[in-house]
C-alpha cells in the first residue's frame, strides 16, 4: 500500500481529472457541507463536492439550470450589514456576545483583532490556529477573529471553511458568530432560516473542535452560537443566542456516514470527467455513472436538483414523493411497484407496506363505490 502522502497526491490528481483540464476547484463552504450532511446517501453530491466541481455550471451544461442560490441584491445587502456589525473593531459585535452569551465577564472595551492574512487556504488555516492559541494564552481578554479559516475532514478530503467570526472569551472559550441579513422581528426570526443558520454554524463548531483538540488543555467550544441580524426593519444589529447541540450531533453523525471520496472515485469508469465543456451526451453519462439520492428537499439545497428530479420522475422512483413516503414503502422503490402491490398484482402479502397499500386501495374503492351510488 502506498504511503499516505502519495495516496493523498494521487487522490488530488484524480479529483482534478474529474473536474477537467484547467478547471479550478470550487471551495466547499459550510452551507454546502450542511446540505451534504443532510443527504449522506447521495454519492453524486459527495464526489462532485469533494472534487470541487461547480454544480451550477454543470447544471447549465446539462440543460437543467439551477434556481438555487442568493440574488446579487441579497449578497450586497448582507455584505453591507456585516461591515456595519464589524465596524470600529467589532465593538457592536462584541457587545452583543457579552450581552447574550457571557454577561458575567468583563465588558469588552479593547478587544484584540489579529491579522489572519496568509497565502492559500492552508496558510490561512495555520494562521487561524496560531491566533486561537495566542488568544487562549492571553487569558482575561477578548479576541475577535474576523473571517478565520478552518479545516474539516469530509470523507477523507479536507474542506476549508470561513465563518463570519469567532470570538475568544476572557475565560478562553470560543464562540461562533453567524451574521445574516434576514431580520429579527420582535426578537424572533423565520424558523426555517434560523434552522439553516444553525446547521451551518454546527459545521463551524465541529471544525473549531478539531482545532481545540490539538491544544493542551483543550479550550471549550461553546455550543450556543450568536446569530446577528438586522433589528426589525432597520439596519441596526440585534442578536439571538442559538443552541446548536442537536444540529451538531446530527451533522457529526451524518458526516461520519459519508463514503470516503476515494472509494466513490474508484467505482467510476476510467476517463470520467465532469467538465461543463464536454458534449451534453458525454457529460450526462458521466453524471449518471454516480448514484444519486434525490428527495424534494434537494430543491432548496443543491444546484443539480432539477436534473436529478427529472431523472427520478422518468424512472418512476418513489423518492420524488419525499423521504417519509420512501421510508414507509420499504422495498417498493418505484411508483409502478407501489400500484401493482396495491392492486394485488405483485408484492408479498405479509409485507406490512404491501398489506397497508392493499387495505388503502380497498377503502378507496369502497368510498368511490359509495359515492357513485
Amino acid at each position: 500500500m502506498p504511503p499516505p502522502r502519495r495516496r493523498g497526491t494521487a487522490l488530488r490528481q484524480r479529483l482534478a481529472d474529474l473536474r477537467g483540464p484547467d478547471v479550478p476547484a470550487k471551495a466547499l463552504d459550510a452551507r454546502a457541507l450542511a446540505a451534504l450532511a443532510a443527504n449522506p446517501g447521495c454519492s453524486r453530491r459527495a464526489i462532485l463536492d469533494g472534487a470541487g466541481v461547480n454544480k451550477a455550471a454543470l447544471a447549465d451544461a446539462l440543460g437543467s439550470p439551477s434556481a438555487f442560490g442568493q440574488s446579487q441584491f441579497a449578497l450586497t445587502r448582507g455584505n453591507a450589514f456585516e461591515a456595519k456589525v464589524k465596524a470600529d473593531g467589532g465593538a457592536d459585535l462584541l457587545r452583543l456576545v457579552h450581552e447574550k452569551l457571557d454577561p458575567r465577564a468583563e465588558p469588552p472595551t479593547g478587544a484584540s483583532v489579529p491579522d489572519l492574512s496568509a497565502i492559500g487556504p492552508e496558510g490561512r488555516t495555520a494562521r487561524t490556529a496560531l491566533a486561537l492559541r495566542e488568544a487562549v494564552a492571553a487569558s482575561g481578554t477578548w479576541t475577535l477573529l474576523d473571517h478565520p479559516m478552518l479545516a474539516l475532514d469530509v470523507a477523507g478530503s479536507p474542506a476549508f471553511l470561513e465563518p463570519d467570526a469567532v470570538v475568544v472569551h476572557p475565560d478562553g472559550s470560543w464562540t461562533v458568530v453567524e451574521i445574516k441579513s434576514f431580520p429579527l422581528l420582535d426578537g424572533s426570526a423565520d424558523p426555517a432560516k434560523v434552522g439553516a443558520a444553525a446547521r451551518q454554524a454546527a459545521v463551524y463548531v465541529l471544525a473549531l473542535e478539531a482545532v481545540a483538540a490539538r491544544l493542551d488543555p483543550a479550550p471549550r467550544v461553546r455550543h450556543r452560537v450568536l446569530l446577528v441580524c438586522p433589528k426589525d426593519f432597520s439596519n441596526l444589529p440585534a442578536a439571538s443566542a442559538v443552541d446548536i447541540r442537536k444540529q451538531r450531533a446530527v451533522t457529526h453523525r451524518q458526516l461520519a456516514r459519508l463514503t470516503r471520496i476515494e472509494e466513490i472515485a474508484d467505482t467510476l469508469p476510467e476517463g470520467t470527467c465532469f467538465s461543463p465543456e464536454l458534449p451534453p451526451e458525454q457529460l450526462t453519462a458521466a453524471v449518471e455513472a454516480v448514484p444519486a439520492a434525490y428527495a424534494p428537499e434537494c430543491l432548496a439545497a443543491c444546484e443539480l436538483a432539477f436534473h436529478c428530479r427529472g431523472r427520478s420522475r422518468a424512472a418512476g422512483a418513489v423518492t420524488t414523493l419525499g423521504r417519509p413516503v420512501r421510508a414507509e414503502l420499504g422495498g417498493l422503490t418505484t411508483v409502478e411497484d407501489v400500484l401493482a402491490a396495491a392492486r394485488g398484482e405483485a408484492g408479498d402479502p405479509d409485507d406490512p407496506a404491501v398489506a397497508a397499500l392493499r387495505r388503502a386501495a380497498l377503502l378507496r374503492d369502497e368510498a368511490l363505490g359509495a359515492t357513485c351510488r
